[in-house]
C-alpha cells in the first residue's frame, strides 16, 4: 500500500509539473484545477508500475546527468532543425533517408525511454522500434549516417547515452 501511495505522489508531482509547463498560468483556479487533474491521472496510472519521483533529481549525480542531458538536447535540437531547414530550402542536397538499426548500451527502462524520447526530439531521427533482447534501436533517419553500426550509434544515440552514465536507475 505504501508503494502505491509513493507512485501516486510521484506521478502527481510529474503531472503537475507538466501541467504548469503547458498552461504557464498562475491563477489560483488554474493551479487548483491542475492539482486535481494531476491527482486523478496519478491514481489512474499508479497501478501500472514503478515511478521515479522528481525528488530523485536532488541526488547530485542524477542532477548532473539531467543537466548534461538538457544541455545536449538544447544544442542538438536547434542544430538538427537548422540542418533540416537548409535541406528543405536547398532541395538539390542529396537525400539519404531510410531506416537504420543501431546498438545501444542502455539496459534500464529509464535509460531506454530517455534515449528513445530525446533522440526522437532531434528531428534527424525518429525512433521506430526497440529490440531489448539484442540491444538494438531502429530509427527512421532523415539522413542516414555513414559507417557501420558503431559509427551510426556514435552519430545518433551515443551523445544521449553518455549523459546518462552514472545515473542511478536501480530504485524508483
Amino acid at each position: 500500500m505504501v508503494a502505491l501511495a509513493q507512485r501516486v505522489l510521484a506521478l502527481a508531482c510529474w503531472c503537475y509539473l507538466v501541467w504548469i509547463l503547458l498552461t504557464w498560468t498562475r491563477t489560483a483556479e488554474q493551479l487548483l484545477f491542475g492539482a486535481g487533474i494531476s491527482l486523478l491521472v496519478a491514481i489512474a496510472l499508479a497501478p501500472l508500475g514503478r515511478v521515479a519521483g522528481p525528488w530523485r533529481l536532488l541526488v547530485p549525480r542524477n542532477a548532473v546527468a539531467a543537466l548534461k542531458l538538457l544541455v545536449t538536447a538544447l544544442v542538438k535540437i536547434p542544430v538538427a532543425n537548422v540542418r533540416l531547414a537548409v535541406r528543405i530550402w536547398r532541395p538539390s542536397r542529396p537525400l539519404r533517408s531510410g531506416m537504420v538499426v543501431v546498438p545501444t548500451r542502455e539496459r534500464s527502462d529509464l535509460g531506454l525511454t530517455t534515449v528513445g524520447l530525446v533522440t526522437s526530439l532531434i528531428v534527424d531521427n525518429q525512433i521506430v522500434d526497440l529490440d531489448r533482447r539484442r540491444h538494438l534501436l531502429q530509427y527512421h533517419a532523415v539522413d542516414v549516417p555513414d559507417g557501420g553500426p558503431e559509427q551510426k550509434r556514435a552519430a545518433i544515440n551515443e551523445p544521449v547515452e553518455r549523459c546518462l552514465e552514472g545515473l542511478r536507475t536501480d530504485e524508483p
